[in-house]
């Protein structure tokens, strides 16, 4: 179940930020109608990464880069294949979006970024993707 919980968020994400379904992204903002995808988080960047994040706010290789890994992550932890790619790049996604805001607003340190990267590296240990999966 936490598997497929994971998933739906990352695949919630890519679909709403993709048509603007007026949840976490306004229809105006939408990737489909000209918006962008990670201007708006990365610009707001704060802590020791703040520039390399600025650099990267709103580019074409932020977006796609971005878009895709939502969209592989989520099927690949939906469907229960791949999941230590999925894993890795999950892994390295929270962590970078816990390192956009540094230190975090509510603890000196850890956040549910962190907490959801180490519960994706257990879902890979015990082999998740098998049980209601492709894997």
């Amino acid at each position: 179940g936490v598997r497929l919980a994971l998933g739906w968020t990352f695949l919630w994400a890519f679909v709403d930020k993709v048509f603007g379904l007026g949840f976490a992204t306004p229809t105006e903002r939408a990737w489909i109608n000209g918006g962008n995808p990670t201007k708006g988080f990365l610009s707001g960047a704060e802590g020791p990464f703040a520039g390399i994040y600025h650099d990267l706010a709103g580019t074409a290789f932020a977006n796609w880069a971005f878009m895709l890994g939502l969209l592989g992550i989520g099927l690949a932890l939906t469907l229960g294949i791949g999941m230590r790619i999925a894993a890795a790049t999950g892994t390295t996604l929270y962590v970078m979006m816990w390192s956009v805001a540094l230190p975090p607003q509510t603890n000196p340190f850890l956040d549910e970024h962190l907490t959801l990267a180490a519960v994706l590296v257990g879902l890979t240990l015990i082999g998740a993707g098998k049980t209601l999966g492709l894997g």
